[in-house]
């Protein structure tokens, strides 16, 4: 049996919705080797984030070089970095340890508004880390920090994407989930030709850790060696029915259900 990996790099979310937590079930749903490269942990649960404290750098680098020198992922996704220090040791590892299939989840502030990555830090982002990323998957005000554009419509978020690329990614997938339309529409962009993905939207409120599991997603099939928009298709449909297929647990902001993409597939 061929055994595929997937790094995350992101930060821990005590109440196991999104970060290293959601990342490492979805690698695991998808059948990919799972490992974690730790840059804060937070205190947080469904009302919010109640404290950040984030590791320092050598502590990210060491925890790279062990998992660089031994066991090279096929893929990786970063989410929350927090420093523009951690960014640049971060995209400096992944050149010395030429990890490819690099997807870029561009963690800014967290469902309930806490700043999860300092303004400082998104200049060194987009110099650094956007340049190595196969695909990069912000979400509507991210991509609007990031270009400086205000997004208002379709053709906005078209300018934002042609922005982001010609900041060096390979690939750019502005997510719709921020979007006033009555469906949620995805549009992707690989320097040639726009996408555009469309969904049903759930009005819910229990979507916390969605952008984080579905850049997981995404990784853990390009481990497996299929291309982006194959890629995003499987992921796009895992967070789809993990939004659906809801867990209604806590008193806020309720996270998905990670559980719900293979359950329905044994139903099928």
């Amino acid at each position: 049996m061929t055994v595929v990996k997937a790094l995350t790099i992101a930060g821990s979310d005590s109440g196991g919705g999104a970060g290293i937590q959601a990342d490492l079930k979805t690698f695991q749903e998808l059948k990919a080797y799972g490992m974690s490269v730790l840059t804060a942990v937070t205190a947080q649960n469904t009302l919010g984030v109640q404290g950040v404290y984030p590791l320092t750098v050598s502590q990210v680098e060491e925890q790279l070089g062990s998992v660089g020198e031994d066991l090279k992922p096929d893929a990786l996704k970063t989410g929350m970095l927090f420093s523009a220090e951690i960014i640049e040791a971060v995209a400096k590892k992944i050149q010395q340890y030429d990890m490819n299939n690099v997807v870029v989840d561009p963690v800014m502030i967290a469902k309930g508004g806490a700043k999860l990555l300092q303004d400082e830090a998104i200049d060194t982002m987009k110099k650094d880390l956007i340049p190595l990323a196969t695909i990069v998957t912000p979400n509507i005000p991210e991509a609007e920090v990031i270009t400086g554009l205000t997004l208002n419509s379709l053709k906005d978020r078209k300018e934002a994407a042609k922005c982001l690329y010609q900041l060096g990614a390979q690939n750019i997938i502005i997510k719709g989930g921020h979007g006033e339309e009555e469906e949620v529409v995805d549009l992707i962009y690989d320097g040639e030709t726009f996408t555009q993905l469309i969904n049903e939207r759930k009005y819910t409120t229990n979507t916390h850790g969605t952008g984080c599991t579905f850049a997981a997603a995404i990784a853990a099939e390009l481990a497996k060696g299929v291309t982006v928009m194959e890629a995003i298709r499987v992921a796009r449909e895992f967070i789809q029915v993990a939004i659906e297929d809801d867990l209604n647990i806590g008193s806020g902001q309720g996270p998905t259900n990670h559980w719900a993409y293979q359950s329905r597939r044994e139903k099928v």
